[in-house]
Protein backbone atom coordinates (compact mmCIF):
# COMPACT_ATOMS: atom_id res chain seq x y z
CA UNK A 1 0.00 0.00 0.00
CA UNK A 2 0.64 3.68 -0.24
CA UNK A 3 -0.22 5.60 2.82
CA UNK A 4 0.22 9.57 2.70
CA UNK A 5 0.02 11.41 5.37
CA UNK A 6 -1.30 15.46 5.68
CA UNK A 7 1.45 16.92 7.89
CA UNK A 8 2.75 20.76 8.34
CA UNK A 9 5.41 19.74 10.73
CA UNK A 10 7.22 16.38 10.00
CA UNK A 11 10.77 16.73 11.56
CA UNK A 12 13.30 17.91 11.54
CA UNK A 13 10.61 20.95 11.03
CA UNK A 14 9.83 22.04 14.06
CA UNK A 15 7.22 19.81 15.14
CA UNK A 16 4.96 18.66 17.94
CA UNK A 17 3.25 14.99 19.04
CA UNK A 18 1.70 15.08 15.34
CA UNK A 19 5.10 15.13 13.78
CA UNK A 20 7.02 12.65 15.73
CA UNK A 21 3.88 10.17 15.71
CA UNK A 22 4.24 10.54 11.81
CA UNK A 23 7.70 9.95 11.38
CA UNK A 24 7.52 6.95 14.21
CA UNK A 25 4.40 5.20 11.68
CA UNK A 26 5.82 6.51 8.53
CA UNK A 27 9.31 4.77 8.59
CA UNK A 28 8.16 1.63 10.12
CA UNK A 29 5.53 1.09 7.70
CA UNK A 30 8.14 1.57 4.97
CA UNK A 31 10.04 -1.24 6.94
CA UNK A 32 7.19 -3.58 6.32
CA UNK A 33 7.04 -3.26 2.79
CA UNK A 34 4.85 -0.47 2.77
CA UNK A 35 5.15 3.08 1.10
CA UNK A 36 4.70 6.07 2.48
CA UNK A 37 4.80 10.27 1.63
CA UNK A 38 4.42 13.10 4.21
CA UNK A 39 2.77 16.35 2.21
CA UNK A 40 2.71 19.44 3.97
CA UNK A 41 2.96 23.08 3.40
CA UNK A 42 6.04 25.24 5.42
CA UNK A 43 7.53 28.76 5.91
CA UNK A 44 9.88 27.93 2.98
CA UNK A 45 10.25 29.88 -0.79
CA UNK A 46 10.11 26.63 -3.03
CA UNK A 47 9.02 22.90 -3.03
CA UNK A 48 11.54 20.65 -1.27
CA UNK A 49 11.44 17.03 -1.83
CA UNK A 50 13.38 14.55 0.69
CA UNK A 51 13.54 10.69 1.53
CA UNK A 52 13.33 10.07 5.49
CA UNK A 53 14.56 6.66 5.46
CA UNK A 54 12.47 5.53 3.07
CA UNK A 55 9.40 7.93 3.42
CA UNK A 56 9.31 10.07 0.94
CA UNK A 57 8.46 13.82 2.08
CA UNK A 58 6.98 16.72 0.43
CA UNK A 59 7.42 20.55 1.80
CA UNK A 60 5.31 23.16 -0.29
CA UNK A 61 5.47 26.57 0.31
CA UNK A 62 2.70 28.23 2.48
CA UNK A 63 1.86 30.90 0.79
CA UNK A 64 2.36 34.64 2.59
CA UNK A 65 -0.28 37.30 1.75
CA UNK A 66 -2.89 37.04 4.62
CA UNK A 67 -6.26 37.28 2.22
CA UNK A 68 -4.62 34.53 -0.44
CA UNK A 69 -2.77 32.26 1.96
CA UNK A 70 -5.74 29.85 1.98
CA UNK A 71 -6.48 29.51 -1.56
CA UNK A 72 -2.76 29.51 -2.27
CA UNK A 73 -2.39 26.74 0.32
CA UNK A 74 -5.11 24.53 -1.00
CA UNK A 75 -4.11 24.71 -4.48
CA UNK A 76 -0.67 23.63 -4.24
CA UNK A 77 -1.59 20.75 -2.24
CA UNK A 78 -4.38 19.88 -4.98
CA UNK A 79 -1.80 19.69 -7.33
CA UNK A 80 0.61 18.11 -5.11
CA UNK A 81 -1.61 15.27 -4.08
CA UNK A 82 -3.00 14.64 -7.57
CA UNK A 83 0.54 14.63 -9.13
CA UNK A 84 1.27 12.61 -6.58
CA UNK A 85 -1.49 10.07 -7.35
CA UNK A 86 -0.86 10.13 -10.67
CA UNK A 87 2.67 9.06 -10.99
CA UNK A 88 2.37 6.67 -8.27
CA UNK A 89 -1.40 6.03 -6.83
CA UNK A 90 -2.51 6.67 -3.02
CA UNK A 91 -4.70 4.22 -1.02
CA UNK A 92 -5.28 6.09 2.04
CA UNK A 93 -4.62 9.14 2.97
CA UNK A 94 -4.50 10.25 6.68
CA UNK A 95 -4.44 14.23 8.98
CA UNK A 96 -5.29 15.50 11.82
CA UNK A 97 -8.64 17.54 12.43
CA UNK A 98 -8.63 20.16 10.09
CA UNK A 99 -6.19 18.52 7.66
CA UNK A 100 -8.75 18.22 4.82
CA UNK A 101 -9.96 21.09 4.82
CA UNK A 102 -7.25 21.86 1.88
CA UNK A 103 -8.52 18.79 0.51
CA UNK A 104 -10.88 18.49 -2.51
CA UNK A 105 -13.64 15.41 -1.66
CA UNK A 106 -13.39 14.74 -5.35
CA UNK A 107 -10.10 13.50 -4.66
CA UNK A 108 -10.51 9.40 -5.40
CA UNK A 109 -9.19 7.75 -2.70
CA UNK A 110 -10.23 7.22 0.62
CA UNK A 111 -9.25 9.91 3.33
CA UNK A 112 -9.40 9.28 6.80
CA UNK A 113 -9.13 11.62 10.17
CA UNK A 114 -6.77 10.75 13.04
CA UNK A 115 -7.78 12.69 15.76
CA UNK A 116 -5.23 13.83 17.74
CA UNK A 117 -6.84 16.64 19.40
CA UNK A 118 -8.23 19.29 17.25
CA UNK A 119 -8.17 23.10 17.82
CA UNK A 120 -12.50 22.49 18.73
CA UNK A 121 -11.60 19.48 21.55
CA UNK A 122 -8.79 21.37 23.22
CA UNK A 123 -10.15 24.68 23.47
CA UNK A 124 -13.83 23.19 24.87
CA UNK A 125 -11.65 20.98 27.34
CA UNK A 126 -9.14 24.00 28.29
CA UNK A 127 -12.80 25.96 28.97
CA UNK A 128 -11.58 28.77 25.88
CA UNK A 129 -14.13 29.63 23.31
CA UNK A 130 -13.06 28.17 20.14
CA UNK A 131 -12.10 30.60 16.85
CA UNK A 132 -14.79 30.72 14.49
CA UNK A 133 -12.85 30.40 11.60
CA UNK A 134 -10.88 26.76 12.52
CA UNK A 135 -14.19 25.71 14.04
CA UNK A 136 -15.40 25.84 10.25
CA UNK A 137 -12.40 24.31 8.80
CA UNK A 138 -12.45 21.88 11.54
CA UNK A 139 -15.73 20.86 10.52
CA UNK A 140 -15.27 20.95 6.59
CA UNK A 141 -12.75 18.36 7.12
CA UNK A 142 -14.60 15.93 9.02
CA UNK A 143 -17.28 16.08 5.94
CA UNK A 144 -14.14 15.64 3.43
CA UNK A 145 -12.85 12.93 5.07
CA UNK A 146 -14.81 8.90 4.57
CA UNK A 147 -13.49 7.53 7.68
CA UNK A 148 -12.47 8.73 11.42
CA UNK A 149 -9.68 6.94 14.27
CA UNK A 150 -8.98 8.18 17.18
CA UNK A 151 -5.44 8.05 19.44
CA UNK A 152 -7.79 7.84 22.32
CA UNK A 153 -11.56 7.01 23.32
CA UNK A 154 -11.46 10.02 25.39
CA UNK A 155 -10.44 12.24 22.31
CA UNK A 156 -12.51 10.23 20.20
CA UNK A 157 -15.83 10.65 22.35
CA UNK A 158 -15.29 14.28 23.49
CA UNK A 159 -14.96 14.95 19.69
CA UNK A 160 -18.15 13.34 18.86
CA UNK A 161 -19.81 15.84 21.09
CA UNK A 162 -18.48 18.77 20.18
CA UNK A 163 -18.20 18.45 16.59
CA UNK A 164 -21.58 16.33 16.20
CA UNK A 165 -20.64 13.31 14.47
CA UNK A 166 -23.43 11.38 15.59
CA UNK A 167 -23.11 8.09 14.99
CA UNK A 168 -19.98 7.92 12.76
CA UNK A 169 -17.43 4.44 13.47
CA UNK A 170 -14.73 6.21 15.31
CA UNK A 171 -11.98 3.70 15.35
CA UNK A 172 -9.32 3.60 18.70
CA UNK A 173 -5.66 3.30 17.51
CA UNK A 174 -3.32 3.99 20.47
CA UNK A 175 -0.20 5.92 19.58
CA UNK A 176 3.09 3.79 19.35
CA UNK A 177 6.34 4.01 20.47
CA UNK A 178 9.96 2.73 18.97
CA UNK A 179 10.59 0.27 22.15
CA UNK A 180 14.27 0.03 20.18
CA UNK A 181 14.79 3.61 20.76
CA UNK A 182 12.80 4.30 24.03
CA UNK A 183 14.36 1.60 26.14
CA UNK A 184 15.63 1.60 29.92
CA UNK A 185 18.92 2.48 30.00
CA UNK A 186 21.82 1.60 33.02
CA UNK A 187 20.64 2.63 35.86
CA UNK A 188 24.05 3.90 36.90
CA UNK A 189 22.82 6.81 34.72
CA UNK A 190 20.50 7.92 36.66
CA UNK A 191 21.23 11.22 38.23
CA UNK A 192 19.49 11.31 42.11
CA UNK A 193 16.56 14.24 41.73
CA UNK A 194 16.74 14.82 38.26
CA UNK A 195 13.05 15.80 37.25
CA UNK A 196 12.86 15.61 33.42
CA UNK A 197 9.85 17.03 31.34
CA UNK A 198 9.69 17.07 27.44
CA UNK A 199 7.07 19.14 25.94
CA UNK A 200 6.37 22.48 24.25
CA UNK A 201 6.74 25.37 26.69
CA UNK A 202 3.02 26.00 26.49
CA UNK A 203 0.01 26.74 29.13
CA UNK A 204 -2.15 23.92 28.49
CA UNK A 205 1.35 21.58 29.17
CA UNK A 206 1.22 22.65 32.53
CA UNK A 207 4.78 23.34 32.85
CA UNK A 208 3.47 27.26 34.55
CA UNK A 209 2.14 25.01 37.24
CA UNK A 210 4.97 22.78 37.19
CA UNK A 211 7.57 25.42 37.82
CA UNK A 212 5.83 26.99 40.53
CA UNK A 213 5.62 23.29 42.38
CA UNK A 214 9.58 23.06 42.28
CA UNK A 215 10.03 25.90 45.42
CA UNK A 216 7.80 23.09 47.69
CA UNK A 217 9.68 19.51 45.74
CA UNK A 218 13.32 21.46 46.51
CA UNK A 219 12.52 22.33 50.04
CA UNK A 220 11.07 18.87 50.71
CA UNK A 221 14.10 16.60 48.55
CA UNK A 222 17.23 19.12 48.55
CA UNK A 223 18.61 17.32 45.65
CA UNK A 224 15.75 18.19 43.70
CA UNK A 225 16.22 20.07 40.10
CA UNK A 226 14.32 19.97 36.96
CA UNK A 227 15.12 20.37 33.42
CA UNK A 228 12.56 21.34 30.61
CA UNK A 229 13.01 20.42 27.17
CA UNK A 230 11.32 21.85 24.68
CA UNK A 231 9.65 24.48 22.14
CA UNK A 232 9.11 28.03 23.48
CA UNK A 233 5.59 30.11 22.41
CA UNK A 234 4.26 32.84 23.40
CA UNK A 235 3.07 33.16 26.19
CA UNK A 236 -0.96 34.81 25.32
CA UNK A 237 -1.27 37.64 28.41
CA UNK A 238 2.48 39.14 27.47
CA UNK A 239 2.41 38.44 24.06
CA UNK A 240 6.52 37.83 24.92
CA UNK A 241 8.35 34.26 25.24
CA UNK A 242 6.59 32.01 27.79
CA UNK A 243 9.98 31.02 28.89
CA UNK A 244 11.36 34.46 29.87
CA UNK A 245 7.95 35.17 31.61
CA UNK A 246 8.97 31.73 33.54
CA UNK A 247 12.95 32.50 33.87
CA UNK A 248 11.83 35.68 35.06
CA UNK A 249 9.10 34.20 38.13
CA UNK A 250 11.61 31.62 39.15
CA UNK A 251 13.36 32.81 42.97
CA UNK A 252 16.88 33.67 42.20
CA UNK A 253 18.19 31.19 44.86
CA UNK A 254 17.05 28.11 42.69
CA UNK A 255 17.90 29.98 39.58
CA UNK A 256 20.34 26.93 39.12
CA UNK A 257 17.89 24.03 39.84
CA UNK A 258 14.82 24.97 37.30
CA UNK A 259 16.40 24.92 34.01
CA UNK A 260 14.50 25.74 30.86
CA UNK A 261 17.13 24.41 28.00
CA UNK A 262 15.09 24.80 25.17
CA UNK A 263 14.40 22.98 22.33
CA UNK A 264 16.43 19.16 21.09
CA UNK A 265 16.79 17.06 18.69
CA UNK A 266 14.75 14.11 18.95
CA UNK A 267 17.47 11.53 18.75
CA UNK A 268 18.78 12.89 21.67
CA UNK A 269 15.69 12.75 23.90
CA UNK A 270 16.55 9.04 25.49
CA UNK A 271 19.78 9.72 26.26
CA UNK A 272 18.48 13.17 28.13
CA UNK A 273 15.81 11.03 29.77
CA UNK A 274 17.85 7.99 30.81
CA UNK A 275 19.70 10.69 33.37
CA UNK A 276 15.88 11.28 35.41
CA UNK A 277 14.68 10.05 38.27
CA UNK A 278 11.54 10.92 37.44
CA UNK A 279 9.78 12.52 34.15
CA UNK A 280 7.00 14.36 34.83
CA UNK A 281 4.03 15.55 32.19
CA UNK A 282 1.36 17.89 34.08
CA UNK A 283 -0.90 18.56 31.13
CA UNK A 284 -4.03 20.44 31.69
CA UNK A 285 -5.14 18.21 28.09
CA UNK A 286 -3.91 16.04 26.00
CA UNK A 287 -5.38 13.78 23.63
CA UNK A 288 -3.00 10.80 24.03
CA UNK A 289 0.73 12.14 24.52
CA UNK A 290 3.88 10.63 22.98
CA UNK A 291 5.99 12.17 25.75
CA UNK A 292 4.07 10.02 28.25
CA UNK A 293 4.06 6.73 26.26
CA UNK A 294 8.37 7.52 25.89
CA UNK A 295 8.73 7.93 29.28
CA UNK A 296 6.82 4.39 30.00
CA UNK A 297 9.10 2.77 27.67
CA UNK A 298 12.16 3.94 28.88
CA UNK A 299 11.30 2.27 32.29
CA UNK A 300 11.02 5.59 34.18
CA UNK A 301 8.44 6.64 37.00
CA UNK A 302 6.28 9.04 35.32
CA UNK A 303 4.34 11.87 37.43
CA UNK A 304 1.47 13.25 34.94
CA UNK A 305 -1.94 14.43 34.60
CA UNK A 306 -5.24 12.66 35.91
CA UNK A 307 -7.00 15.01 33.27
CA UNK A 308 -8.31 13.53 30.05
CA UNK A 309 -7.00 10.39 28.84
CA UNK A 310 -4.53 10.26 31.99
CA UNK A 311 -6.52 7.07 33.09
CA UNK A 312 -6.14 5.62 29.60
CA UNK A 313 -1.92 6.02 29.81
CA UNK A 314 -1.37 5.54 33.18
CA UNK A 315 -2.69 2.99 35.95
CA UNK A 316 -2.53 5.47 38.69
CA UNK A 317 0.22 4.16 41.64
CA UNK A 318 0.50 0.94 39.38
CA UNK A 319 2.70 2.13 35.99
CA UNK A 320 2.97 6.03 36.89
CA UNK A 321 1.73 8.90 39.25
CA UNK A 322 -1.47 10.69 38.25
CA UNK A 323 -1.41 14.26 39.42
CA UNK A 324 -4.06 17.31 39.42
CA UNK A 325 -1.81 19.81 36.73
CA UNK A 326 -3.94 22.54 37.78
CA UNK A 327 -2.63 22.85 41.55
CA UNK A 328 1.24 23.23 41.86
CA UNK A 329 0.66 21.17 45.43
CA UNK A 330 -0.40 18.34 43.97
CA UNK A 331 2.23 18.02 41.33
CA UNK A 332 4.72 18.60 43.96
CA UNK A 333 3.45 16.00 46.41
CA UNK A 334 3.76 12.97 43.81
CA UNK A 335 6.82 14.30 42.39
CA UNK A 336 8.33 14.21 46.32
CA UNK A 337 6.75 10.14 46.33
CA UNK A 338 9.14 9.23 43.92
CA UNK A 339 11.96 11.11 44.97
CA UNK A 340 11.50 10.42 48.33
CA UNK A 341 10.89 6.25 47.44
CA UNK A 342 13.85 4.77 45.27
CA UNK A 343 11.40 1.28 45.83
CA UNK A 344 8.72 3.07 44.34
CA UNK A 345 10.21 4.35 41.97
CA UNK A 346 11.52 0.98 40.60
CA UNK A 347 8.32 -0.27 41.07
CA UNK A 348 6.53 2.10 38.86
CA UNK A 349 9.37 1.85 36.16
CA UNK A 350 9.18 -1.14 35.77
CA UNK A 351 5.26 -1.77 35.43
CA UNK A 352 5.66 1.79 33.15
CA UNK A 353 8.09 -0.39 30.52
CA UNK A 354 5.71 -3.55 30.96
CA UNK A 355 2.78 -0.91 30.01
CA UNK A 356 4.49 0.24 27.15
CA UNK A 357 5.05 -3.16 25.67
CA UNK A 358 1.65 -4.04 26.22
CA UNK A 359 -0.42 -1.49 24.91
CA UNK A 360 2.21 1.34 22.28
CA UNK A 361 4.75 -1.03 20.79
CA UNK A 362 5.33 0.16 17.84
CA UNK A 363 6.16 -3.05 16.42
CA UNK A 364 2.29 -4.43 17.44
CA UNK A 365 0.88 -1.37 16.40
CA UNK A 366 1.92 -1.11 12.98
CA UNK A 367 0.24 -3.98 12.17
CA UNK A 368 -2.97 -2.97 13.68
CA UNK A 369 -3.24 0.53 11.52
CA UNK A 370 -1.97 -1.47 8.35
CA UNK A 371 -5.28 -4.21 9.42
CA UNK A 372 -7.57 -0.45 9.31
CA UNK A 373 -5.78 1.09 5.66
CA UNK A 374 -6.87 -2.26 4.41
CA UNK A 375 -9.94 -1.68 5.51
CA UNK A 376 -10.23 1.62 4.38
CA UNK A 377 -9.47 0.26 1.01
CA UNK A 378 -11.83 -2.77 1.22
CA UNK A 379 -14.58 -1.47 2.37
CA UNK A 380 -17.44 -4.74 2.74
Amino acid sequence: MHICFLCNEYPPARHGGIGSFVQTLARELVRNGHDATAVGVYPIQARVDEDDQGVKVIRLPQGTLPWFRVAANYRRMQHALKELHRNHPIDVIEGAERAFFLVSPALPVPKTIRMHGGHVFFKVTLGDQPERQKVLEERRSFRVADHICAVSRFVGETTRRRLNLGDREITVILNPVDLNVFRPQDPALEEDGLIVYVGTIIEKKGIRQLVEAMPEVIAGYPAARLIAYGNDTVDPMTGRSLTEVLRERIPSNLAGRITLAGAVKREQLPGLMARASVCTYPSHMEALPIAWVEGLAMGKAVVASKTGPGPEVIEDGVSGLLCDPYQPGSIADALLRCLRDPGLRSRLGSAARERAERLFSLKELVHENIAYYQRLCNPK
